[in-house]
């Protein structure tokens, strides 16, 4: 079960997101506007927010960024009806999970729930706080720390990767099963895709010059997670 905030205008629309995913068993708090929204970030600590981005009283890009100088520890996944690349590249700069254009089918959203879900399932399992050299992990948070003290926001896939490559320590892990478990069958990025997300990863790695953990690309399969004690 996910906590989910839903942030939307739309009463329609609203009204349909509440019982659809409430009736999958999640817990669902809707808001109408963005000071409704913080009250009910602010006391109900949802996992995952839902947030459109033409609301009538705060732009979501502006308020999403103070949901993040609250907390980090939770997934965002922008609903929005605007196209905009710029848009979209705002929304990804501010951690988000995805952007799902409207008009969207309530499939597609039950599906990549599905994945965030299955994710966070993982990540429990896993310490509250990994200290390697002078790299740090929070799977929970969504965050990590360099070598130099800075705390970097990761989204969902990010996390996702990382954990995967964690787990896996020193085996080489194929990109086909990368995508495959962390993307899914509904949705299949290249493997250049791939190689993108894991850029972030690696230079997070490299800013510790001794080396405590390594990211290394193994030529026509995939990548390995080394971890040097």
């Amino acid at each position: 079960m996910l906590n989910i905030l839903i942030v939307e205008d739309e009463t329609n629309l609203g009204i349909t997101l509440e019982e659809y995913l409430s009736g999958l068993g999640h817990k669902c708090a809707w808001a109408k506007n963005g000071v409704e929204a913080m009250a009910l970030f602010r006391a109900n600590r949802p996992g995952l927010v839902l947030m459109d981005i033409g609301l009538p009283d705060t732009n979501g890009l502006d308020l999403a960024v103070q949901f993040r100088k609250e907390r980090k520890d939770f997934v965002l996944l922008f609903l929005s009806a605007l196209n905009d690349p710029a848009t979209k590249v705002n929304a990804f700069e501010l951690g988000a999970e995805d952007y799902i254009t409207k008009p969207f089918a309530l499939k597609e959203l039950t599906m990549r729930l599905d994945r965030i879900l299955k994710t966070q399932t993982s990540i429990e399992t896993l310490p509250e706080e990994i200290t390697h050299g002078a790299l740090k992990i929070w799977f929970r948070r969504y965050e990590v720390q360099d070598a130099d003290g800075h705390i970097l926001a990761l989204s969902q896939k990010e996390c996702a990767i990382l954990e995967l490559l964690y787990k896996r320590q020193n085996e080489a892990v194929p990109r086909e099963e990368i995508i495959e478990k962390i993307w899914g069958e509904d949705k299949f990025p290249s493997n250049r895709t791939v190689d993108n997300y894991i850029v972030k990863l690696r230079k997070w790695c490299e800013s510790d010059p001794s080396h405590s953990l390594d990211i290394q690309s193994i030529r026509s399969i995939g990548y390995k997670l080394t971890i040097n004690k």
